[in-house]
């Protein structure tokens, strides 16, 4: 992977392809390698990028050590990476899916002006509720007592569909191994800036670039019936419900997700 030096610490990215620029941003707890079936397809028609977000995967140094992230950092973080590999004037298509989303939403917010479509991916507008901002301190807590073995053993089974966590144990292995290569401060840093990030409901009828809504249809933590409602909510809008996959659509079925994401990408202007 490459690195770029990003608001003091290494940025490590890939970027492959040519083309008009698509910057995929990656679930929590894993990295852009999940992104592998989309960059080997993608990179054919388009210049692919896939950071790994602070404090994750090869950027782990990122992490802070003494706080919580937040989604306002990272996406600082993506905009100042974006300048330093020469996009500060080129407007990207950004794909956010789960906590890159999250990322999306904040970035949208801030940096509007550098995007030129959006792709929202088993993701939700609405800020945590009080039970799951619970549920994410007491992981931060398992992750300081049990390491990075305990987020595994705690998000494998939601975040694949019932159905493919029972009968594809390659793909739960290799999430696996993508969740505990991971850096714990980064994982508690993230899991505190997702417990606290704003709501951006009111935020969906503002958007002004094309946007494609995409969730599994067996989705356990952001249900496809919640990813219809937001997607409507936003002016100019596509859904896509990927069948036979839950939270990490684009790794469940990449068949159906990349087919859905290049119908949207050949339409974009």
């Amino acid at each position: 992977m490459k690195q770029v030096m990003v608001n003091g610490f290494p940025m490590a990215y890939r970027d492959e392809g040519s083309g008009k620029p698509l910057v995929l941003v990656h679930a929590f707890p894993l990295t852009s390698l999940m992104w592998n079936p989309q960059v080997e397809e993608l990179k054919r028609d388009y210049r692919v990028i896939a950071p790994d977000v602070r404090g994750f995967g090869e950027s782990a140094a990122g992490a802070p050590r003494d706080r919580f992230s937040s989604v306002e950092e990272y996406a600082a973080d993506l905009a100042a990476f974006l300048e330093q590999i020469g996009l500060g004037q080129e407007k990207v298509v950004l794909v956010g899916l789960s906590m890159g989303g999250y990322i999306a939403f904040d970035f949208y917010r801030r940096y509007a002006h550098m995007l030129r479509g959006l792709v929202l991916c088993d993701t939700r507008s609405e800020a945590d509720s009080d039970e799951a901002r619970q549920n994410r301190f007491k992981l931060i807590e398992s992750v300081r007592q049990g390491g990075m073995d305990a987020v595994a053993d705690a998000s494998l089974p939601k975040l694949l569909s019932p159905e493919n966590y029972g009968t594809r144990p390659d793909l739960v292995a290799e999430l696996s191994r993508l969740i505990r290569y991971n850096d714990p401060y980064g994982t508690i840093a993230a899991a505190g800036a997702l417990a606290n990030r704003p709501d951006s409901t009111a935020l969906l009828g503002t958007i002004k670039v094309k946007t494609l809504v995409m969730c599994g249809k067996d989705d356990q933590i952001t249900p496809a019936d919640g990813a219809r409602k937001m997607a409507q909510a936003i002016p100019d809008w596509q859904l896509s419900i990927i069948p036979h996959a839950g939270h990490l659509s684009n790794l469940e079925n990449p068949e159906f997700f990349n087919q859905a994401l290049h119908t949207f990408l050949k339409d974009l202007k």
